[in-house]
């Protein structure tokens, strides 16, 4: 959690590969208990507007929240929460978590849906938002540099540039 501008504009960061794994057995008990935990912060941390940053990268499909979770969480989101977040940036996104989104588009509100973001590295994030107050977890850092190598690599196979291939490799 960190702020931004000249207000009390609060940014929050929610890392999904430390939520539970949905094999546990109280899993509905302990996600419904989590989100009461983070409505009741979000009422007593924002004052103005706020950005929530959601970190998807290293996080397996059995950590992500539900179709269904997300959609009670959005609902019981209270109005002036709702108003006053100013964007929803989702960083490293996976086809999954694009998917659910594009499929629940005609059920959310446009102004919500105006306010998600993609952003696949990092150093994209960086570019939109100051990070010096935001902790990025070290399990996102090494995802998002294995990514990076991984996109270098994919690119200088393509390239026919002799130098570009050699340098992308060491």
């Amino acid at each position: 959690t960190g702020y931004y501008g000249d207000g009390l504009n609060a940014i929050i960061v929610f890392a999904a590969c430390f939520l539970p794994d949905s094999s546990r057995t109280d899993y509905n008990y302990v996600m419904e208990n989590l989100f009461l935990y983070v409505i009741s912060t979000l009422e007593l941390m924002v004052a103005e507007d706020y950005m929530i940053v959601y970190l998807n990268g290293a996080t397996p499909r059995r950590r992500m929240p539900g179709l269904g979770w997300m959609k009670k969480c959005y609902q019981m989101i209270d109005r002036r929460l709702r108003k006053n977040l100013k964007s929803f940036i989702i960083v490293h996104p996976s086809w999954f978590i694009r998917t659910i989104l594009a499929v629940t588009r005609p059920f959310i509100s446009s102004k919500f849906s105006s306010k998600i973001q993609y952003v696949n590295t990092l150093a994209e994030l960086h570019e939109m938002i100051p990070m010096e107050y935001v902790h990025i977890p070290d399990s996102i850092v090494k995802y998002d540099e294995e990514k990076c190598i991984k996109r270098r690599m994919r690119t200088s196979c393509i390239s026919n540039d002799p130098e570009m291939t050699s340098v992308e490799q060491e």
